[in-house]
């Protein structure tokens, strides 16, 4: 198993370059993606995150209102420490239990993780970072006119999380994602030749 760290910052293009990394037949373990699974109605972050920010996160159909937690938690360091406290320790337990089942296997693990940077590249035990990078600019600007975000929502989403120059600092490739597609899909290729090129294993987790 090679297991490799994906990060970006919100807006950068990250889902995009995983999905063209599994497409490559790498194997993903995406930590949004589960935040989703256990945030779900039934799953274990489910009625904490009720219990604690009360019923006007939920939507009508009853799962959580991610819009009306999102404006909550990215308005107030305080609240967004807290819903981390109680969504981290599962999605590092599911994480840890999906790279195990590719432990004895010859599989690129991509391990996608959008805090990776804040957290520390050890931490994971990857074995390298891969950095989606773009200008600010080009984040706010797909993020508010490609998802809809109103552009001080953005900009408090884009704070809360490590600067352009601390992701690239933790990168051992970066993935520049500032022009079109096909330049993307060229970018991602030459990271999927040096992702192939690294040893088996990874590091020790701390």
């Amino acid at each position: 198993m090679i297991r490799i760290g994906l990060t970006g910052g919100i807006g950068s293009g990250k889902s995009t370059v995983s999905d063209l990394l599994a497409a490559r037949g790498a194997v993903l373990i995406d930590a949004d993606r589960i935040v989703r699974e256990i945030q779900a109605p039934g799953g274990v972050a489910y009625q904490p995150i009720i219990d604690r920010f009360g019923p006007g996160v939920v939507a009508a159909d009853g799962t959580l209102d991610r819009p009306a937690l999102a404006a909550i938690v990215f308005a107030d360091e305080a609240a967004r420490k807290e819903l981390m406290a109680i969504t981290n320790p599962h999605v590092g337990r599911i994480m840890a239990e999906r790279m195990a089942a590719e432990a004895d296997t010859d599989n690129v693990v991509v391990l996608d993780i959008p805090l990776l940077a804040e957290g520390g590249k050890a931490r994971y035990g990857v074995g390298g970072v891969v950095v989606v990078d773009c200008p600010i600019d080009t984040a706010l600007r797909r993020l508010v006119d490609i998802r809809g975000m109103d552009e001080e929502d953005a900009r408090r989403r884009m704070a809360s999380q490590a600067t352009r120059e601390e992701r690239v600092a933790v990168a051992d490739f970066v993935v520049d994602n500032s022009g079109d597609l096909a330049h993307l899909t060229s970018e991602v290729e030459r990271a999927w030749a040096w992702i192939q090129s690294l040893p088996a294993g990874g590091t020790p987790p701390d």
